[in-house]
Parts: C-alpha cells; sequence; structure tokens
C-alpha cells in the first residue's frame, strides 16, 4: 500500500511530508506507520515501516535520522550521517542541517511536529512540540540553530503538521494558571470548555511563538491528529479509549 504524507506549498522545493498513518506494516492499534521506535509494537514491523518513509524521501534507511524527544527546547546540529547506525539518538527536541544527505525526523502523536526551511541557504530544520516544548522556546531556538548555519528570518518558512486540535484538547485550570503566570497574554490561547475545563490551542500557540521569532512565512495544515482515527495516532485519543500503547507519526524533511 502506498504512503500518504501531508505537504506544504510553503516548503516547495524542499522535500518533506508529513506522513499519515497509511501504508504501513503495523497490526493492532499500531495498525499502520508506526515510525516509533519507542513503542511496545513490533520492532520488525516499526523497521520496515521505517525504510518505507525513507524510500518516500529518496534515501536509504541509514540517512532517516531521529531524536529521543525530552519535551526540552534543545536543539542538535547535524553535520554528517553517524557512523554508528545503533549510536544513541540525541537527547533533543529538534534538529538542523545543511548536509543533503540527511533526513530529518520528527515523531508525534498529538504534539506539533514542525519541519523548518530556508531553500535559498540550504538550511533545513525539524521540532518536535509539545505544550512544554512549544512554552519553553523549542521553536525560538531551532530558527536561531538555524541562523548559525546561514540562513535568514525572511528566508525560512515553517509548517505545523497534524496536530491536536483546540476542540479535542481540553484541560484543566492548574494548566491555565500555569500558562498565565508565564504571561497573561497566553489567555487567547484558551477557550472556555465544559465546567471548569478550558480547551488548549496548541497551534495557535505555535502559530504565535514562530511569528515572535520573525518567522512570518508560516503554517498549520490544520489537520486534527484527535479527530480523525484513519489517518492519524493520537495519544490523547488512546488514552480515552484505554488502549495499551499507541503509534507514532513522522515527519521527514531533506534538502
Amino acid at each position: 500500500m502506498t504512503l500518504e504524507s501531508v505537504k506544504s506549498a510553503l516548503l516547495s522545493p524542499v522535500a518533506h511530508g508529513f506522513f499519515t498513518r497509511k501504508g504501513g506494516a503495523s497490526s493492532g492499534v499500531f495498525e499502520g506507520l508506526n515510525c516509533g521506535v519507542g513503542s511496545s509494537d513490533q520492532r520488525e514491523a516499526v523497521m520496515l515501516n521505517r525504510a518505507r518513509v525513507a524510500d518516500a524521501m529518496g534515501a536509504p534507511t541509514g540517512a532517516l535520522l531521529g531524536m529521543h524527544q525530552v519535551h526540552s527546547a534543545d536543539v542538535a546540529v547535524i553535520d554528517a550521517l553517524p557512523t554508528d547506525p545503533d549510536a544513541p539518538r540525541p537527547k533533543v527536541d529538534a534538529m538542523v542541517t545543511t548536509n543533503p544527505d540527511v533526513v530529518l525526523s520528527v515523531l508525534t502523536a498529538d504534539c506539533q511536529p514542525v519541519l523548518f526551511a530556508d531553500a535559498s541557504a540550504g538550511v533545513i530544520g525539524a521540532a518536535h512540540a509539545g505544550w512544554r516544548g512549544t512554552l519553553d522556546g523549542v521553536l525560538e531556538a531551532t530558527v536561531d540553530a538555524m541562523l548559525t548555519l546561514g540562513a535568514t528570518r525572511d528566508g525560512i518558512r515553517a509548517v505545523i503538521g497534524p496536530t491536536i486540535s483546540q476542540r479535542a484538547y481540553e484541560v484543566g485550570p492548574e494548566f491555565f494558571e500555569d500558562f498565565l503566570a508565564q504571561d497573561q497574554a497566553n489567555a487567547r490561547f484558551f477557550a472556555q470548555g465544559e465546567g471548569d475545563r478550558m480547551l488548549f490551542d496548541l497551534p495557535g500557540l505555535g502559530l504565535a511563538k514562530l511569528r515572535g521569532a520573525g518567522v512570518d512565512a508560516c503554517e498549520w495544515t490544520r489537520h486534527c491528529t484527535y479527530s480523525d482515527p484513519e489517518r492519524f495516532y493520537s495519544y490523547r485519543r488512546a488514552t480515552h479509549a484505554k488502549d495499551a500503547d499507541y503509534g507514532r507519526l513522522i515527519s521527514c524533511i531533506r534538502l
């Protein structure tokens, strides 16, 4: 079965894709293209899925680089492919590179996958941006790392891929108060839900952070992971369904 990916004209002509769960070898709750090596899925299925993604990106499997994502604002600059394919993944939540042999990838299941490109400067980036990383500055840090490689704020394009939408992201009052404690203006990312519940706009926060970093050419693809089980994995949906585990979507970019 052919893989499916969401693309954005904003990143053209740079090769990229926010891959859906369609076309993979996994089964059960992971049915489809689960690329999460940290999941309890069969390793053989995950590795086959990742090989299919690399092939779709026109690269060997070893060129598909990932991260040990820890909800931080830390960024790794990737100069070359690792000589040891079994080397530990960097504990960061974003990567940038100027190397055309490298495919940067990010895994998500409701958090924001954000792909960056300055095509004229030959610099790309990929970030995992959950609420914590976004609040703490992972998107701004990715932009800053790209600037050190020769990108410009005017030249950078950034796209937020499939993520949980505001209508599906219900949070409690403590969550809301933590955001207001950092900045009262963060109230604009919340809407009133039922009772004391609030509805949080994660991609809205992401876009505001990108624009605040001087990246005016940015967008969200407007795909909600929670609301479309046929195409996307969702941690929150799996939790509500009391599933034992959940799949991870992969998003990739290469020069």
